[in-house]
């Protein structure tokens, strides 16, 4: 197994220093899995004058997968739009074509009270969502900054979807569903945008190729107020770039805090790029107060996912439950009066559980 390490910026080299431990734990023989480690991000832009430079793309290009910290910091905030953090991360998504973002909001029971909703309203919550990653308005050209005719600055973007781009995440979603409870929800924007007129098009023909699979189509606005009115109605959603963006995260309050969750960004041959979905939290940094568990269940995605390692991914879940089972926390899930630990402890107590 072929893995490549970018810890990024701000909390990443803490969370996945956690997560190398991990890996190494759950490796039986020497050389099973090789590492190697990179910059992507802010760090990268620091040493090479760029985010995603060419020896980082050489790097994930030669990788099965690739393990991510997170990017960006308020430090870069001046600089030129094309050399900020977070153009790296969009480029290395570009540069692999790493379509599918997978996306699991999972309710651990021993968290029901740090959600955001009352436990009743969240208890048993398991939503994956399925975020179109390489394309729509994030990606769609004609895009910059302009004088209009009234002498006025503006700014421009171009959201835009091809059939194919549609076809084929429709398709990593209704393949999801049939995995789990045969639930689709397809969620556009198509009483106002051609754009979501033809994503819902497409994804309805899509569906006739899998009968099985309850597919339902819904706005954005309204998914929005449903996944805090009602979660546990969803199964499976699939969206595209810049709604899964903001549903993600939404959900991600839904299951305790942000940093319980992780993603998978993969290829149509399951090549993938996996991070914990929050952000480089710079006001932590170096505290040990980051909580690694999101990195960490993200490498449990990697097993799953790009090397079909189900028994490495069950293993890593498993320790996981049985360290929040146990009553540890880091700060961002501890209910007042529970005592917290640090980010490495709760690598301790991981690695001790694996």
């Amino acid at each position: 197994m072929k893995i490549l390490i970018l810890p990024g910026d701000g909390i990443g080299s803490e969370i996945v220093s956690q997560a190398v431990r991990v890996l190494e734990k759950i490796q039986s023989s020497p050389g099973e899995i090789a590492l190697s480690f990179g910059v992507l991000g802010g760090a990268a832009y620091d040493k090479h004058g760029h985010p995603y430079p060419p020896e980082t793309q050489q790097q994930a290009r030669e990788a099965d997968a690739i393990l991510l910290g997170c990017v960006g910091g308020p430090k870069y905030d001046t600089l030129p739009r094309a050399v900020r953090p977070e153009q790296g991360l969009l480029a290395i998504r570009k540069d692999l074509s790493l379509f599918a973002n997978l996306r699991p909001a999972i309710l651990y029971p021993e968290l029901a009270a740090s959600s955001s909703l009352k436990p009743e309203v969240v208890a048993g919550l398991d939503i994956m969502i399925i975020r179109e990653l390489t394309g729509d308005i994030y990606f769609g050209q004609p895009r910059g900054r302009r004088t209009n005719a009234a002498g006025e600055d503006e700014g421009f973007d171009t959201m835009h979807y091809a059939r194919s781009e549609v076809e084929r995440i429709a398709r990593v979603g209704f393949e999801t569903a049939m995995k789990r409870n045969k639930k689709l929800c397809s969620v556009d924007k198509a009483n106002v945008l051609d754009t979501s007129i033809l994503w819902r098009e497409v994804v309805t023909e899509m569906g006739k190729l899998y009968p099985e699979v309850q597919l339902s189509h819904m706005y954005v606005d309204n998914a929005a107020m449903q996944l805090v009115r009602a979660p546990k109605q969803f199964d499976v959603i699939v969206t595209g770039n810049i709604f899964g963006d903001i549903l993600s995260d939404e959900a991600s309050m839904l299951a305790g805090s942000i940093g319980m969750l992780p993603s998978a960004s993969l290829d149509a041959n399951k090549k993938g790029l996996y991070e914990p979905i929050h952000g480089s939290a710079p006001d932590i940094a170096g505290q040990n107060k980051a909580n690694p568990i999101a990195t960490i269940l993200s490498l449990a995605m990697m097993m799953r996912y790009t090397f079909n390692r189900n028994d490495l991914a069950d293993r890593i879940e498993g320790a996981v439950r049985k360290v929040l089972a146990s009553g540890k926390r880091t700060g961002d899930i501890a209910q007042f009066g529970e005592p917290i630990i640090g980010t490495i402890e709760m690598g301790d107590a991981i690695v001790g559980a694996l």
